[in-house]
């Protein structure tokens, strides 16, 4: 049985993201989320939300044995972009653009 969860239009680029992701992909949860809890970047506490959302969602099934699952699929694809302005020297502009991501993790049993 999987279970899923989805974070979107989370405010970090998607290649910021993805260098978290890569890691723990394939491994069981809590030492995802022990390999996760020592990384110092933005990404880990989000990708951390992330997982333990899916852990949530697969413990409302009676079914599952939540001690035994692992992360089957994890990945990171790109959101909406924010586009802003930036004043610049002699009344130009420059364009600021604020990547967004949508963070997916799958987990299931062994």
């Amino acid at each position: 049985m999987e279970s899923k969860a989805v974070a979107r239009y989370v405010r970090i680029s998607a290649l910021k993201a993805r260098t978290v992701t890569r890691p723990v992909s394939g491994k069981k949860v809590n030492e995802a989320l022990n390999l996760l809890k020592f990384v110092p970047k933005k990404a880990a506490r989000l990708v951390s939300k992330v997982i333990y959302s899916a852990l949530a969602n697969a413990a409302q099934n009676p079914k599952i044995d939540v001690d035994t699952l692992y992360i089957k699929n994890i990945f990171v694809d790109e959101g909406p972009r924010l586009k802003r302005w930036r004043a610049r020297s002699m009344g130009k502009a420059n364009r600021i653009i604020k990547r967004t991501s949508h963070i997916t993790v799958v987990l299931d049993e062994n």
